[in-house]
């Protein structure tokens, strides 16, 4: 591991114990800075009301360290609006949001959109699909951006248990995002998670990148920041265990076509590849090939959305 990555993990790498709740709410209070907590959703009806409810009475009610709650519904066809919007959140389709620009399907399209309807000068994203949440994991990764100044980013780090087994969830980070990253990105590979979708990070970072609209999301946000703002201002923190959903094998491999395309416009862009991938399922006349297209759209840093730099200039 490079000595500068050591360092790194040194310095940038802590866990949810070394900043107390007494301890991130006088810093917000003195810093003055406001968070929002965004949450998109899809089809997460079973799921959505508990994280909401936990964050509301954990960090609204009991500790006032949270000052808005977002769902950014993605298209829902359960009641994942209407359980969200129960359990305290303020709910925003994200039809509704920039109608001008025709939405396309993906998580990050429902980030980078998110920008435009919340406030915070911090902004903390949550999956919807947590099951026995803890209000940790935004307590985690907002404590180091309100009580470090030259924290930009944070990550939550954590176990990803599957089937029982502890350390074995995360397959697409272990068999595609941490090879690219220890290859071509080595000052990222200290991070242990950084694929997952919890994390934090100052508006005025967040605006400035390009975020592409699928599951590359995650991996082009870490790669862009760190060019943009250095390593030293990335951060992680350790919040114990995530439990959540798995997807099927076929589901990981177009995830991680994506997350590929996203590093590969990364280190060339230009150079045009086939943005598709084909899968085989079995039929009655055996394997049928099933191609699916590849995430490659990437929507624009926010500051350079008209209707951004007019709600600001408002």
């Amino acid at each position: 591991m490079l000595e500068e990555v050591e360092r790194w993990l040194s310095r940038r790498s802590w866990s949810v114990a070394d900043r107390p709740p007494h301890r991130v709410l006088a810093a917000k209070q003195r810093t003055g800075q406001t968070i929002s907590v965004v949450l998109p959703a899809l089809n997460e009806e079973e799921t959505v009301g508990d994280i909401v409810t936990v964050i509301r009475h954990d960090l609204v009610e009991q500790i006032p360290l949270v000052d808005e709650i977002v769902v950014v519904d993605s298209g829902s066809t359960d009641r994942t609006s209407e359980v969200a919007a129960r359990a305290g959140a303020r709910v925003v389709h994200r039809d509704e949001i920039l109608p001008r620009v025709p939405a396309v399907p993906g998580k990050g399209e429902v980030l980078w959109r998110s920008l435009l309807v919340t406030g915070g000068d911090i902004i903390c994203f949550i999956d919807a699909d947590l099951r026995e949440f803890s209000s940790d994991f935004v307590l985690g990764i907002v404590g180091p951006l309100l009580t470090e100044p030259d924290v930009d980013l944070v990550k939550a780090m954590y176990d990803r248990p599957l089937a029982g087994s502890a350390g074995q969830g995360g397959r697409v980070t272990e068999l595609m995002a941490r090879p690219l990253l220890n290859m071509h990105w080595p000052q990222l590979a200290g991070f242990v998670q950084p694929l997952g979708g919890e994390y934090a990070a100052r508006r005025s970072l967040l605006e400035q990148l390009p975020f592409p609209v699928g599951y590359g999301v995650e991996l082009g946000m870490l790669v862009d920041a760190l060019h943009l703002v250095g390593l030293d201002a990335l951060a992680q923190v350790d919040v114990g265990v995530r439990k959540h959903r798995h997807q099927d094998g076929q589901a990981l491999g177009r995830m991680a076509a994506a997350i590929y395309r996203t590093a590969q416009l990364r280190l060339a862009r230009g150079h045009l590849v086939r943005p598709a991938l084909t899968q085989f399922e079995r039929g009655e006349d055996g394997f049928e090939p099933r191609t699916y297209s590849v995430d490659t759209e990437e929507r624009p840093p926010m500051v350079e959305v008209a209707e951004y730099a007019e709600r600001k200039v408002a």
